[in-house]
């Protein structure tokens, strides 16, 4: 039981950091996108607001994987 909680321990967390990192690039690249273009900020705000949640997608199901497999 103890190497598997852990093992869920980190990939939890590492889900958590890549979630995080992911959502950091769409918005650096959408306020790049605006700041070069500002006439098209509002279709890029609204990419931005579709492509976040499918960023955060993937590292909620490796947590949601991740506890499944604890006994």
């Amino acid at each position: 039981m103890g190497t598997v909680a852990i093992a869920v321990a980190i990939t939890a967390g590492l889900a958590a950091v890549a979630g995080a990192f992911g959502v950091a690039i769409v918005v650096r690249s959408t306020l790049q996108g605006i700041t070069r273009q500002p006439e098209i900020r509002g279709p890029l705000q609204t990419v931005m607001f579709i492509g976040i949640p499918l960023v955060e997608a993937l590292p909620i199901f490796a947590i949601v994987i991740a506890f499944l497999l604890l006994p």
